[in-house]
């Protein structure tokens, strides 16, 4: 009898009874919660809030990132800290999501309280009723202020140097076009002339040679810089383009457009190349005869579409090609987001979505 009580100590470690050891289960659980706390206070950016987003509690680094003090956001909701650097829909797809008791994460620019900005990677997680309501959101943040600047020089460097290779190819287009393609019409108005003349087989061939060399400026000049695109805008410059591409390549286009007027030069090119890059993709690799493209823009946003229903690919076996990247990149110069998607035998869409900043909107 004597081992057996012996034993039963060792096991419970001098619980004498259900009370003591209700009391020190508590004890156990509050000191891992504090323990828990403690880790998340010298780690994180903490707020808790109710259902309609009000402050009720931060911890100290909230505090100490933001700059103000916890008195002054108390009873607030997170527009105090509001960079107004996201456009309306992302905090709209952010409350849909928490409303519906699901977690959300994402990456936040805030404003500090002296004018500042800094960078959160954040996570909210609704805590629900027993009806599955959301009471309450608790948010916890990390900063990554250095992390994001470093990706936005790195954009912003990517961005300078598009737009030079841009401008390069502008200025080789029209050198092409007005240079050398006015030089060798020149020259076969001459040949025409000699040859109403004088007959002779080396005159026709000159016509011919010289006529194909003017369609081969003119081709390399417009896949350098199509000059509609500066002169008239996006959408004339990308029927002209879908009309040479389908009677070239014998790919129908059904092309849809709901854009008036011209936005920012910048944003139109943006969206030029990735319709001729997703173009190209589709006559590379489609395998397809018909493929269409839909652009849609307000002065909100421009919304870009390019669906092909070919072979399609898996995306987490094949490399993101050159093609993939530089329309990536494309849509990153103008704060724009690029998606594809695609499966083997599904075809391939491509989605880019554009903002139109305010200060930059100048569609008429």
């Amino acid at each position: 009898m004597k081992e057996k009580t012996e034993s039963r100590r060792l096991k419970t470690d001098g619980w004498n009874g259900p009370e003591d050891g209700q009391a020190g289960f508590q004890a156990e659980r509050d000191r891992e919660l504090a323990d828990i706390k403690y880790a998340l206070d010298e780690s994180s950016i903490v707020a808790l809030t109710d259902k309609n987003g009000v402050i009720n509690y931060v911890n100290d680094k909230f505090c100490e990132i933001s700059g103000y003090k916890r008195e002054e956001v108390m009873g607030k909701t997170h527009r105090i800290i509001n960079s107004y650097h996201h456009p309306k829909d992302f905090f709209r797809n952010l409350w849909e999501t928490i409303r519906q008791g699901n977690v959300w994460k994402g990456e936040i620019k805030n404003k500090k309280k002296d004018g500042s900005y800094y960078w959160v990677d954040t996570t909210i997680v609704p805590f629900l009723d027993k009806n599955g309501t959301p009471y309450q959101y608790l948010s916890i943040r990390t900063e990554i202020t250095e992390r994001k600047l470093v990706q936005e020089e790195l954009q912003a460097m990517m961005t300078k140097l598009i737009h030079v290779q841009e401008e390069e190819r502008k200025k080789v287009s029209r050198e092409l076009h007005d240079g050398i393609g006015q030089n060798l019409y020149s020259l076969l108005i001459t040949i025409n002339r000699l040859h109403t003349e004088m007959e002779h087989p080396l005159i026709h061939h000159l016509q011919k040679d010289v006529t194909k060399m003017i369609e081969d400026i003119r081709g390399i000049s417009w896949d350098l810089r199509p000059s509609l695109l500066d002169d008239l805008g996006l959408i004339p410059a990308l029927r002209s383009f879908i009309n040479r591409y389908s009677q070239h390549y014998g790919i129908k286009v059904d092309f849809q457009s709901e854009v008036s007027g011209r936005y920012d030069v910048q944003i139109e090119t943006a969206v030029y190349r990735i319709v001729q890059e997703a173009l190209t993709n589709v006559r590379k690799y489609a395998e397809v005869n018909e493929v269409s493209v839909s652009i849609h823009g307000d002065e909100d946003r421009i919304e870009l579409e390019v669906l092909d229903k070919g072979v399609g690919y898996d995306p987490l076996k094949e490399r993101l090609g050159v093609g993939l990247f530089s329309m990536e990149e494309r849509a990153k110069s103008v704060h724009g987001k690029l998606h594809i998607d695609t499966s083997p035998g599904k075809g391939t869409l491509v989605r880019a979505t554009i903002p139109i900043p305010l200060e930059s909107n100048n569609i008429k």
